[in-house]
C-alpha cells in the first residue's frame, strides 16, 4: 500500500509525545512493505529540523485581530498546498488525526479512502478553548466525519460516543503502543526515599501536574520528579519534594526514570470528559519495568491484574482522597519492578500496527474492486 499519514495544524517533533508515536507508526508500516510519506500541516517553529520528516508545509501565526485573519488566511493557504501535493502522491490510503476543520480539508477526502484516527472528545476539549472554538468544531467536525471511509480509535470509550459512533463508519479499536526496542528494561533503583515520577507537559489541564501539590505536602520524604515541566503554573514556591526536571529526551529522560519506584500517569482525564485512555508516557513507563498508578481505565492495561498495578478514580479528588494508599504504594514498590510478559505484548506497536494495516486492506481492496 501507498500511505499518506496526514497531520494538521501542529508542529509534530521528533522528541514529543506525538512525534515519537507517528514516528513508530510509520516505521512499522513501512518494515510492513508499504510506501509511506507524512504530510504534515503546521505553524512556524523556531527550529524546523526538530519536525518529523516528510511533506511540510508551514503557515505564519500573527497576532491581533486581524493578524488572527491573516493567520487563517496563512493556514487555508498551506492547507491547500499540501492536499495538491498528497493529490500528487496518488495515495491508496489517507490516515488523518483528527483534528478541527480547516478549509479546504474537505478535498482531501477526493484523493483516496480517509481513515481517521480519534484521539479524544474533541467536543469537550474544545468548550476549554471558548465559546467560538467549540461552536465552530461542533459545526464543522461531520464535514470530515460524513467523508472519511473509517475510523482507528485509542479506545473503547471514545469508539461508542455518540460524537463518533452516532456517523456508524466502520471502526476498530487500537490503544496507543511504543517499540519495545527502544526502551529497555531496568534494574529497580537502591533509594533511600521513595521517588514517584510524573511525565506532563505544560497547558494540558487533563494531566492535572497541580494535584500532586497537596500530596508532597502530606508526605515530605515522598521525592516526586516531574519531567516536562520547569515551572507550575500559578505557583510561585512549590513543595522541595516536587523536583521539576523540564522538557528531558533521550538518557537524560531515562535516568530520570531509572530512579523511580513508581510513575503517576494523567490525573485529570474527567476534565475532558473522558474515562479511558492510553497514554504513550504510561506505556514508556511500563516497558521499562516501572511500576504504574492508573487513574483512569487504560485500553490495553484495564484487563490485567497485577500487584505492581494501582488503581484509582478518575475524580476531581482522586489524589487527596486516595494519597495514603498512593504514598503505600510507592513505598511497597521499592526495589520491585513490573515485569510481565502478557503486560509488554498488550503495548507493543508490532502487535498493533498489524491490526491497523489489516484494517486498512480493507478499504483499498473495496476501492481496487470497484
Amino acid at each position: 500500500m501507498r500511505i499518506a499519514y496526514v497531520s494538521l495544524h501542529w508542529p509534530r517533533t521528533i522528541h514529543s509525545g506525538v512525534g515519537k508515536k507517528i514516528a513508530a507508526q510509520i516505521g512499522a508500516w513501512r518494515a510492513a512493505g508499504n510506501e509511506v510519506t507524512l504530510f504534515l500541516h503546521s505553524h512556524t517553529i523556531k527550529n524546523v529540523s526538530d519536525l518529523l520528516a516528510g511533506v511540510i508545509e508551514l503557515y505564519e501565526v500573527k497576532s491581533g485581530f486581524v493578524g488572527k485573519i491573516l493567520t487563517e488566511f496563512n493556514r487555508n493557504k498551506a492547507l491547500a498546498r499540501l492536499i495538491g501535493k498528497i493529490q500528487t502522491y496518488q495515495p491508496d490510503i489517507i490516515y488523518l488525526r483528527f483534528n478541527v476543520f480547516a478549509y479546504p480539508l474537505q478535498r482531501l477526502f477526493r484523493c483516496a479512502p480517509v481513515i481517521i484516527e480519534a484521539v479524544t472528545n474533541d467536543i469537550q476539549q474544545h468548550e476549554t478553548l471558548g465559546k467560538f472554538y467549540a461552536l465552530y468544531n461542533r459545526l464543522t467536525r461531520r464535514i470530515s466525519l460524513e467523508r472519511c471511509s473509517g475510523i482507528v480509535s485509542i479506545s473503547h470509550e471514545l469508539a461508542t460516543l455518540p460524537a463518533f459512533a452516532n456517523f456508524h463508519k466502520p471502526t476498530i479499536v487500537v490503544g496507543d503502543g511504543i517499540d519495545l526496542s527502544k526502551y529497555p528494561f531496568i534494574p529497580a533503583p537502591k533509594n533511600i526515599q521513595p521517588h514517584l515520577v510524573f511525565i506532563g507537559s505544560p497547558g494540558n489541564a487533563w494531566h492535572g501536574l497541580e494535584k500532586l501539590i497537596p500530596l508532597a505536602q502530606r508526605y515530605p520524604d515522598l521525592v516526586i520528579d516531574v519531567i516536562g515541566y520547569d515551572h507550575m503554573e500559578g505557583v510561585q514556591n512549590p513543595p522541595v519534594n516536587i523536583v521539576l526536571h523540564g522538557y528531558l529526551t533521550g538518557e537524560a529522560y531515562q535516568q530520570v526514570l531509572a530512579t523511580a519506584d513508581s510513575a503517576i500517569s494523567s490525573l485529570s482525564l474527567h476534565s475532558i470528559g473522558m474515562e479511558e485512555s492510553s497514554p504513550l508516557k504510561t506505556r514508556e513507563c511500563v516497558a521499562m519495568g516501572i511500576p504504574i498508578i492508573l487513574p483512569y481505565h487504560d485500553t490495553d492495561l484495564e484487563p490485567i491484574k497485577h500487584p505492581c498495578i494501582l488503581r484509582i478514580p478518575n475524580t476531581p479528588d482522586n489524589v487527596q482522597a486516595h494519597a495514603e494508599e498512593i504514598y503505600q504504594f510507592v513505598c511497597s514498590m521499592m526495589g520491585k519492578r513490573l515485569d510481565d510478559p502478557q503486560i509488554r505484548d498488550s503495548i507493543d506497536s508490532k502487535n498493533k500496527e498489524s491490526q491497523r494495516l489489516d484494517f486498512f486492506r480493507k478499504f483499498v481492496k473495496t476501492v481496487s474492486a470497484k
